[in-house]
């Protein structure tokens, strides 16, 4: 403490083309709705973004405060060492009493900054300790008493303000959360299984993107949770050899392309509401005020399944003509299901479960041999 306030008295005042034989295929009212699904999906990644990033912004603006804090101190003293300054110049006081003074305004305006730093450095413990149950400060900084800060957790004024019992919710029974899944993708043909695919087993995956919210289904118990949300499905195909999909109006099927592919991608993208039954124990906070029950790190298994609407369907292709790359990208029905669902089920600890999805519905409902979607890989709660 010495050393802080010995170095502000130095420092102030007197101290120092489609694929071939396709054509060009007019876009449906289907293939614009996955435009705008494009940008609800972007509106989505931007709003768990923010959420992610909510922490760290209020420890930099805590930390901003640390810095105006010490600004105010050190402009304080040198308007106080100004202040002894003239009254030293009008006789008022001796050299040695003026020394004195900026000694003890040096030291005060020091220990005011180890101060009000320490109760930014406390703001921010209670931060980082109360996990999502964060301690948040008013606006003008102050409480209706005019106590330096206010806190409040759960909803509830533990400093600085009377509680009022209107602001906390004594148990919440549903929460939200974020969900984002990724992993391999196929299919399994009727009457055959995954060694007779057409596709390529590693280089097929799928992708989801959701919202889930989960209710708890008894009163005094969170073991059943009731899981239900909303999600977007991107399942993508690789078909093994040179093959690529062509449809003669009543079926859609592989073939031989007639240049050497470097790429052939299929992928269908679905709207679904999925819906399941958690199972799992959960860790129990309770007061005079308010139950929580958190299944942050703790065991959990969903079993369910989903239904929802086919977006559209498209197709990619790279391949080389005439020593010249060439692109196509082709969107168009190719038959798949209007109406997809299936079953689903997930298991894991905290917020990543293994999760294995798999469609009842066949992938496209002209075939001559039927087959079904399945997928498997990982899902986080975020």
């Amino acid at each position: 403490m010495a050393k802080a306030w010995r170095g502000l008295f130095i420092n102030h005042g007197n101290f120092g083309p489609p694929a071939r034989g396709e054509g060009k295929r007019p876009k449906s009212n289907l293939f614009k709705m996955t435009t705008i699904v494009r940008y609800i999906i972007a509106l989505c990644i931007l709003t768990m973004s923010q959420m992610t990033m909510a922490q760290t912004d209020q420890i930099g603006k805590w930390e901003q405060q640390k810095r105006e804090i010490e600004k105010q101190e050190k402009e304080a003293l040198k308007l106080e060492v100004d202040e002894i300054n003239q009254r030293l110049d009008k006789g008022e006081i001796s050299q040695e009493t003026a020394a004195e003074l900026k000694m003890e305004a040096a030291e005060k305006h020091a220990l005011n900054i180890e101060n009000r730093v320490a109760i930014i450095d406390n703001k921010m413990a209670l931060y980082r300790r109360n996990g999502n149950e964060l301690p948040t400060i008013d606006d003008d900084g102050k409480s209706s008493d005019g106590d330096d800060f206010k806190v409040t957790i759960n909803g509830r004024t533990i400093i600085g303000a009377d509680f009022d019992e209107e602001e906390v919710r004594y148990d919440v029974r549903t929460t939200s959360d974020p969900v984002l899944a990724f992993g391999f993708n196929n299919t399994i043909m009727e009457g055959g299984s995954l060694n007779d695919s057409p596709y390529k087993l590693g280089g097929s995956r799928f992708a989801e993107l959701g919202w889930v919210w989960r209710t708890r289904v008894f009163k005094n118990s969170n073991f059943l949770r009731f899981s239900y949300g909303v999600s977007f499905q991107f399942n993508g195909l690789k078909p093994n050899g040179n093959q690529y999909f062509v449809t003669d109006g009543k079926n859609s099927e592989l073939t031989e392309f007639q240049y050497t592919l470097d790429k052939s991608k299929f992928r269908t993208d679905n709207l679904v509401v999925p819906v399941h039954l958690e199972f799992g124990p959960s860790k129990t906070r309770k007061t005079e005020n308010y139950i929580r029950y958190s299944i942050e790190n703790r065991f959990r298994i969903g079993i369910g399944g989903y239904a929802g609407v086919n977006l559209g369907a498209r197709q990619k292709l790279k391949y080389e003509v005439e020593g010249a790359n060439a692109k196509d990208k082709i969107k168009k029905d190719y038959n798949t299901t209007d109406f997809v669902y299936g079953v689903s089920t997930y298991m894991g600890f905290g917020g990543m479960q293994l999760y294995l999805k798999y469609d009842l519905s066949p992938l496209f409902y002209k075939a001559e041999v039927e087959q079904n979607n399945i997928s498997l890989g990982l899902r986080f709660d975020l």
